[in-house]
């Protein structure tokens, strides 16, 4: 027990104020042991950069190979030129990625000094006021005052604000991309702080990068102990809105902060090409030892048939030759020298070059963009684009993936009776139109809609006409620099059922009675009004926002986005609190009260909501006059119909929970004085003992209803708690609120507790509309082979209806159903589905047919057939489905499939999603694609790909993912033909030279070869190659299937290279020999031709390989071609004694003035071509034949003249 305790204790860490050790040295400082607030990103350092760099790059075993080669070069016994020579090609390298990373270092530097250099204010106890500082000087135990539209520059525990209900709002834009504002609260017992009073001691868990979690209490001197949550924390980068100022304390600093510990930077993944990659490699250096073998080998014997020792072999300083076993043994190592360049030392630069120019083209794709909110595609992994071209399964979020995430208040059923708010529904149906006339149609009906509906005269004046003339904006103005989330007006306009609303009239009106009070129809309202964590602001107080353009977005780092913010929102200390000298609007430190209600309209109030549904709910209640006008953590008013404002005492708010699935709020009754209890949640508060059956049964056929119309369901509940009953809950509720150990399942104990025998009140349903073109993408990736899963938290009628209404499920397909309790049940049914598929299969009249079958399951069995005895037969069954729609699935249950799939199936894996649920299941697949919607960013921060819509999605697999995958895969394969038929010339000659090493062709001139000549073409190859246009790709998606699978870069593809580079080699070699066989020409005269030859070959080789010939293909193709002559005629006159006791000198100038030198270049190019050439044009016929088919061309134009007229539809 003692080791368990001590282990307990060491998780948790005790702090401090450091004021009464204020100018004592550090060891005598209570916090010493925790960093400071500066932060270092760099990973080098000035004096240490050439060695760190060094190790750095070693850890790639290519480097270390050409090292070791460059230094078995400076042996004397086995070096095979020049040693100098030999360094050059390494060192280009080495120096060109050190260039890179100093680059990059020195803007993490930048940045970093830019951050620790921001100002401050910090509490001196000599001063005894805050004082200016920077953010590097802050330490752990400060206490640091931050002021309206200051980022925070240190996780600070919440103490005391400036606002008097202890409230601080803050953005976590920085963080997570959310723009709505949130809610923090000063940790209770602190109604007048000052910082040198505070004697408490604050005990919390130690650093991690949970952004919404956080345990810890303040313990006082008398023991009492203030529990404090993540509610209560400010989070580095975080920015301070419409609050004058706030005092926190600090509890983590510098790279404790969550902020910090998120910052991971780039994912780094190995693609499937680069894993393949790494095996040709691994090929090639068996080749390259086979090689060297079969050198060594052949000098062996070539020195035992000497009958005597030839004059040319100079014996070394001993006078005495080695035996022909060590030198053969020598000439092993000599050979590898030689022969190096067949593994590409260049390519590894060269494919990210490639990567790097593919990512520009995406980025610059303007059918990646979004108009409307500003934004386009985001590239996160640099390395992984060619996995795109590969995927075999996609799995999807629904609502905010599938659906826009703009919920729209449908229906609703209170107390058994259904309202289906037709008039709101013809108001919807106008408005399936595209966005650029929506907000024209509100300016035009919108106006008039109070006049009728109105429940309050006074709101039916000029001001309405202004508030939605202010409306009518840019698309982009309108929704990329909104300052409210979720409060466009297709979200924001309900239109009442008249129905309903002539109830709710007939009952507000008068003064209310106590019965009235307490009216059903009421009450639900008023739990629409309340039970949410809504923040009200006034619509005329502006926050201050970061505007950063979609190129900063994609370049910045999250310490750069910080360190711009900060720099131009600082106040210095000098300027008065809550006044902007900037022109613009002051914050306002507290959000709207009973005292400005003369002033306060439906149209100046701004409701900033954490998730769509709040936010349709509230603007629902206010549509039927119940208005919420203000917030605080311990109260919430709300205006009636009538005019009378109810002001509610905020007892508790238990926040929504995947387990409980619900969200309550606990309130006093400022009329009857009684603890109500107002809940919203899934349907399972229907089983609850308060509820009368028949109104339950109801309301569950009402929910049916409202699923199988794809409507997100919600129910209301209510419960009056007695005074005895709230008060035992409330020490409960204060003990588990102040508990480290098992704090989450303490407190939602204490919220399951309270949430019994609920008392149901009705129901809503909410629309979440389909994004634009999701059904023609989704039918477009299964054209291309692509099997399309569905992973969502909804009722399974809910998900299945959006399922037909999006083309996941047709009505055509075999639907299977899975729902079972037992586990015995789900065995049977994937035995039974299993036997029934096997008998499909076997039958005769359904050869070359496939079963149109797809998958329903919920979670509850998912976590069955998930579990280790049926996981072989359930990925079984769904091999023969063509859709899979997982329903009320948890986060983890959305990762573990995507594991299971691509493990099992060995098959590329994509998962898209927009919410903090789907960011499991994100990093589980091989690309992570996160969009960029009402949810936030967590998403997006989470993934290697963001865009803004699901139909992005077609273009970014169907045409990008393909060119990247079939440009990279060419271009490996043409890597390693260029330098096997390159090097092989080096090699035929062995057998003609005694398998000594020597070389035909000048060292410089071989080395030039591969690092000036032949390097750019490939590249140009790799970033610029089309082998089919967009239009093809996009009119028959079944061209991706190219790429999945093994794809185009496949085991055969790379040895029928390697066997045509040998051929080339052959003949590159064998007709200059056989020009000059018998003849007295010197060694350099023989390889001129021969490496003239070979680049001409190389070059034409990749020349019937690019499909799309630009003016930049010709520019480098023929710069290539002149390089080389350029280069070799300057060096042959210039360099007499280069490389002795060898003379290259005027070598070329010669052999140009000789005829036979231009035969052997063309007679060598035509014969070592042709074979390609010939394989080529009869790829090419077939593919033309395909073209020329009626068939081809009738489905392609077909689908051609549809995308053109949906253009044309929408410009």
């Amino acid at each position: 027990m003692g080791r368990k305790n001590w282990a307990r204790e060491n998780e948790l860490r005790s702090l401090e104020s450091n004021l009464p050790y204020e100018g004592l040295e550090k060891g005598k400082q209570p916090n010493r042991y925790f960093p400071s607030n500066a932060i270092k990103t760099t990973k080098y350092s000035l004096l240490f950069f050439i060695p760190m760099n060094l190790y750095e790059q070693f850890h790639r075993l290519a480097n270390l190979y050409f090292v070791g080669l460059v230094i078995l070069n400076f042996i004397p016994e086995v070096n095979a030129f020049q040693p100098e020579i030999a360094l050059i090609p390494i060192c280009v390298i080495l120096s060109l990625t050190a260039m890179k990373d100093a680059w990059e270092d020195f803007r993490r530097y930048q940045s970093d000094r830019k951050l620790n250099n921001m100002p401050c204010f910090i509490y001196s106890r000599k001063e005894k006021q805050f004082v200016e500082r920077h953010w590097k000087d802050v330490r752990v135990g400060d206490f640091v005052k931050v002021v309206c539209n200051e980022i925070i520059p240190a996780d600070l525990l919440l103490l005391y604000t400036s606002d008097p209900n202890g409230v601080c709002h803050i953005e976590t834009a920085n963080l997570d991309g959310e723009t709505n504002l949130k809610q923090r609260t000063a940790v209770s017992g602190h109604p007048e702080f000052e910082p040198e009073s505070f004697n408490g001691i604050l005990v919390c868990e130690k650093p991690n990068n949970n952004l919404n979690h956080f345990k810890g209490y303040v313990e006082k001197p008398d023991k009492q102990k203030v529990g404090a949550g993540i509610e209560s924390l400010l989070l580095r980068g975080c920015t301070v809105r419409n609050t004058d100022h706030a005092v926190g304390f600090v509890v983590y600093a510098g790279r404790e902060t969550k902020s910090m510990l998120n910052n991971s930077g780039p994912r780094y993944k190995r693609s499937k090409l680069e894993r393949r990659l790494n095996i040709d490699v691994l090929f090639c250096v068996i080749l390259l030892f086979t090689m060297c073998l079969i050198g060594a080998l052949g000098h062996y014997l070539w020195l035992n048939a000497m009958p005597v020792v030839p004059p040319y072999l100079v014996p070394p300083t001993s006078g005495q030759l080695d035996r022909p076993s060590l030198t053969s043994f020598y000439m092993f190592f000599t050979m590898i020298i030689l022969l190096q360049i067949l593994i590409p030392i260049s390519l590894y630069v060269s494919i990210e070059l490639v990567k790097i120019g593919q990512i520009f083209f995406i980025t610059n794709d303007i059918d990646l963009y979004d108009e409307e909110t500003d934004s386009r595609i985001q590239c996160k992994a640099l390395n992984i684009t060619e996995d795109l071209g590969q995927i075999e399964y996609i799995f999807s979020d629904k609502t905010g993936t599938l659906t826009e995430n703009k919920m729209v208040f449908r229906r609703c059923s209170i107390m058994g009776t259904e309202y289906p708010h037709k008039e709101n529904a013809i108001r919807l149906a106008v408005l399936d139109e595209p966005e650029a006339e929506e907000e024209v149609i509100f300016n035009q009906h919108a106006q008039p809609l109070p006049t009728r509906w109105s429940l309050d005269s006074e709101e039916a004046n000029v001001e309405d006409t202004h508030g939605h003339g202010s409306r009518r904006r840019s698309k982009v103005t309108g929704n990329a620099q909104s300052d409210v989330a979720f409060s466009s007006p297709l979200e924001t306009e309900v239109v009442p059922d008249g129905k309903l609303f002539q109830k709710i009239s007939r009952t507000s009106s008068g003064s209310l009675s106590h019965s009235q009070k307490t009216d059903a129809y009421l009450d639900f309202f008023l739990a629409l009004a309340i039970c949410n964590t809504v923040v009200v602001s006034m619509a005329t107080t502006k926050r201050r926002r970061v505007s950063v353009s979609p190129q900063a977005k994609h370049t910045n780092t999250p310490l750069e986005t910080l360190s711009k913010d900060s720099e131009e929102n600082f106040q210095p200390s000098g300027q008065t609190e809550g006044v902007d000298t900037t022109g613009l609007q002051p914050c306002s430190p507290h959000p709207p009260s009973l005292s400005d209600e003369p002033a306060l309209t439906s149209d100046n109030l701004r409701y900033e909501a954490e998730s769509p549904d709040e936010a349709a709910l509230v603007y629902a209640a206010k549509a039927y006059g119940f208005t919420l006008l203000s917030r605080t953590p311990d109260s919430v008013s709300v205006r009636l119909p009538s005019g009378e404002v109810l002001d509610f005492e905020v007892l508790d708010t238990l926040t929504f929970d995947s387990n409980r699935k619900r969200m309550s709020v606990l309130v006093r009754h400022p009329i009857t004085k009684e603890y109500v209890l107002y809940t919203k949640g899934y349907a399972s508060i229907l089983t609850g003992h308060g509820n009368k059956k028949n109104i339950a049964t109801v309301t569950q056929r009402h929910l049916d209803c409202y699923a199988k119309e794809g409507l997100r369901t919600l129910c209301i509940a209510k419960k009056v708690v007695s005074e005895a009953v709230y008060k035992r809950w409330s020490v409960d509720r204060k003990n588990a609120m102040a508990a480290i150990e098992n704090r989450e399942r303490l407190v939602m104990d204490t919220a399951v507790q309270l949430e019994k025998n609920l008392t149901l009140l009705g129901a809503t349903g909410i629309e979440d509309r389909l994004q634009e073109n999701v059904p023609d993408t989704i039918q477009a990736l299964r054209e291309a082979g692509i099997k399309v899963w569905v992973l969502t938290g909804d009722k399974p009628e809910t998900a299945v209806n959006i399922g037909y209404a999006c083309g996941l499920l047709e009505d055509e397909d075999l639907v299977i159903n899975m729902a079972a309790v037992f586990q015995i049940t789900c065995t049977n049914i994937l035995d039974c589905t299993l036997e029934e598929v096997r008998r499909y299969n076997a039958d005769p009249r359904n050869v070359d047919t496939t079963q149109n079958m797809s998958l329903v399951i919920d979670g509850l069995t998912l976590d069955k057939a998930l579990s280790p005895d049926l996981l072989d037969r359930f990925v079984a069954l769904v091999k023969h489905c063509r859709a899979v729609l997982c329903c009320r699935v948890t986060p983890l249950q959305k990762s573990r499939v995507v594991k299971v799939i691509r493990e099992k199936l060995k098959v590329m894996t994509l998962a898209v999603g927009d919410g903090a649920n789907d960011v499991n299941m994100i990093q589980a697949a091989d690309i992570g694609i996160g969009i960029s919607g009402q949810e936030g960013m967590q998403a997006v921060m989470a993934s290697d790909f963001a865009i803004s819509h699901f139909k992005h999605l077609k273009k970014l697999l169907l045409v990008h993912g393909h060119w990247c995958y079939t440009r990279l895969a060419n271009m490996i394969i043409y890597f390693f033909y260029k330098n096997v038929a390159y090097v092989n010339l080096l090699f035929w000659y062995q057998f003609f030279c005694g398998f000594s090493a020597t070389a035909m062709i000048d060292y410089w001139l071989m080395i030039f070869f591969n690092l000036f000549f032949t390097s750019v073409p490939p590249i140009m190859f790799g970033l610029m190659d089309k082998d089919i246009s967009a239009e093809m790709l996009l009119g028959v998606p079944e061209l991706y299937k190219t790429g999945q699978g093994e794809g185009d870069y496949r085991f055969t593809t790379f040895w029928v290279s390697i066997l045509d580079a040998f051929y080339q080699s052959l003949v590159c070699f064998f007709v200059p020999y056989f020009v000059y066989q018998d003849s007295d020409i010197d060694m350099f005269t023989f390889g001129t031709p021969m490496n003239t030859s070979a680049l001409f070959i190389i070059l034409m080789h990749l020349s019937i390989e690019i499909k799309s010939w630009t003016v930049v293909h010709w520019i480098i193709m023929l710069g290539s071609v002149a390089l080389y002559f350029i280069v070799t005629l300057a060096y042959s006159a210039v360099c007499v004694t280069c490389n002795p006791p060898s003379n290259p000198y005027w070598i070329l100038q010669s052999q140009m003035e000789d005829p036979m030198f231009y035969l052997i270049c063309i007679l060598s190019t035509v014969v070592a071509l042709l074979p390609r050439y010939r394989v080529c044009h009869s790829l090419s016929s077939v593919g033309l034949k395909i073209f020329n088919c009626p068939e081809f061309w009738g489905v392609f134009v077909t689908r051609f003249d549809l995308c053109t007229s949906l253009t044309a539809m929408q410009l």
